[in-house]
Parts: C-alpha cells; sequence; structure tokens
C-alpha cells in the first residue's frame, strides 16, 4: 500500500508563511514598546494570538496543497469527462454556496459589518447573500466553460449594472459591497473551486484551461458585488416605506391636533 505523505513541502510553506508573518510581529512589537505600552499580559496574549495564526495558517496551507487542490481537480475532469456535463452547472452551485458559508474571511466581514452597524445589517443575511450571489457565479463558470461563451460577456455588463446599482442601493451597503468582492474570493473559493473548473476545462476537449478554466475568481468578485447591492436596494426601498409611513402618522396627528384646536 501505497503512503500518503500528508506533510510533504511543509517546510517550503512554513518559510513562506515566515515571510508573510514574521514582519507583521517585528511591526507589532516596534509599535508596542514605542507606542502602544500595552499590559503585559495583554501584549502576551496577542503574541500567543499570532502563533496560533502562524500554526493554523500552514495546516490549513499545507491541506490545501495535500488535499484540496489534487481533489477539486480531480472532480472537474471526472465530472467534465462525461457524457451528461451539464451536471457541472447544478453543482458548481451547490459547492459555490457551500464554500461560502465555510469562507473565513466572509464570516470576519459579516460579523464586522453587523457590530458597525449595529444590528442594521444582520451577518446572517449578510451571509446567505453572499453565498447565494457565489452559488450563481460558480454555476456561470461551469456553464462559461462547457459552452466556450467568453469571460467579457460577464464582465462588462455586469460591472455596469454594478454601477447603475449603486445609485439605487442604500448608502451603507456601497462600500460593504466592493470589499465583499474581495472577501469572497478567499481561500476555499479561490483554491478548491478554481481546481474544479480548471480540471474541467483540462478534460474537456477545445477547451484551454489558462483561458477558460480562469476569470471564474473575477465572476465571483463581481456576483459578490451584485448581491450585496441588490440586498441594499431591499433596505433602501424598505428605509423610504418606513420614512413614508412614518410622514403619514405625523401628518396624521397633526390634523388631530388642528381639529382639537379648531
Amino acid at each position: 500500500m501505497r503512503n500518503i505523505r500528508v506533510f510533504e513541502g511543509y517546510g517550503t510553506v512554513l518559510q513562506e508563511l515566515a515571510l508573510a508573518v514574521v514582519p507583521l510581529i517585528v511591526l507589532f512589537v516596534l509599535f508596542q514598546i514605542f507606542f502602544l505600552k500595552l499590559p503585559k499580559q495583554k501584549f502576551i496574549n496577542i503574541l500567543k494570538g499570532f502563533m496560533l495564526t502562524f500554526i493554523g495558517l500552514s495546516i490549513f496551507l499545507q491541506g490545501i496543497y495535500a488535499g484540496f487542490l489534487p481533489a477539486g481537480k480531480l472532480l472537474g475532469a471526472t465530472l467534465a469527462g462525461k457524457t451528461n456535463n451539464w451536471i457541472l452547472i447544478p453543482i458548481g452551485f451547490v459547492i459555490g454556496f457551500v464554500t461560502t458559508l465555510a469562507e473565513p474571511a466572509v464570516r470576519t466581514l459579516n460579523h464586522e459589518v453587523e457590530k458597525a452597524s449595529g444590528g442594521y445589517i444582520p451577518q446572517q443575511i449578510m451571509l446567505y447573500a453572499l453565498s447565494i450571489g457565489v452559488a450563481v457565479s460558480i454555476a456561470l463558470s461551469m456553464g462559461r466553460i462547457i459552452y466556450g461563451i467568453p469571460i467579457w460577456y460577464f464582465i462588462f455588463p455586469g460591472y455596469l449594472l454594478a454601477f447603475l446599482m449603486a445609485r439605487w442601493s442604500s448608502r451603507p451597503f456601497i462600500s460593504v459591497a466592493f470589499d465583499s468582492g474581495g472577501v469572497a474570493t478567499g481561500p476555499m473559493t479561490v483554491t478548491f473551486v478554481l481546481a474544479i473548473t480548471i480540471g474541467a476545462a483540462s478534460a474537456m476537449e477545445g477547451r484551454d484551461p489558462l483561458l477558460e478554466g480562469f476569470g471564474m475568481i473575477a465572476l465571483v468578485a463581481l456576483s459578490s458585488i451584485l448581491s450585496v447591492l441588490t440586498l441594499g436596494s431591499l433596505y433602501g426601498r424598505k428605509e423610504k416605506e418606513m420614512e413614508r409611513n412614518i410622514a403619514g402618522e405625523l401628518q396624521a396627528d397633526s390634523d388631530g391636533c388642528q381639529q382639537k384646536d379648531g
């Protein structure tokens, strides 16, 4: 039986991650010495958090190289090689939905948005809005690979629609929408789903993986923007309806006071 080398190349992952994390730790320590002056226990707890982040990210990235990427490519190639390869479209929708639910960056964004808005934008609503948007974009990406549709057929009208929707969207949602495009393209989506699309493009005759397999990330970012802007437009209508109701109640109270004075 062949041995599975799960930690093969783990040293390289540690080196690459150290180049990214160690400068942040050094910068934090310098700020602590000259500016922050945090209590000793809090400073130690933050350093422990840095270490946990380093260990967790290293294991996560190793898991991606050992499991996510090979599994994604194999799954995409297997499904694309079947006669009814249109099955990639609904499967892509489901995968896009569940990977967004599991995306750590998306949950962090939603939590911060809910906290900053004082509960005005609930994180569960944001989570499902982004998940549906990403799911649609993955389904479109699979359809684009199957039928050979150029990427700009989606990108150009999509961003035009996004700028038009921003005009009628609720203002707090506009900034969140354009940030969500980058957040939704996190490690779960980029690694697993991108591997599936490249595997599918590689297995289909007449499809260039470099041309057809890529472009999915751009669609994910665009769909995230559109989904949040759609949510913002719904909130905008709700706000206007509430304002009309409040104005109607104030007018009714004013009319009632005038009748009593008369």
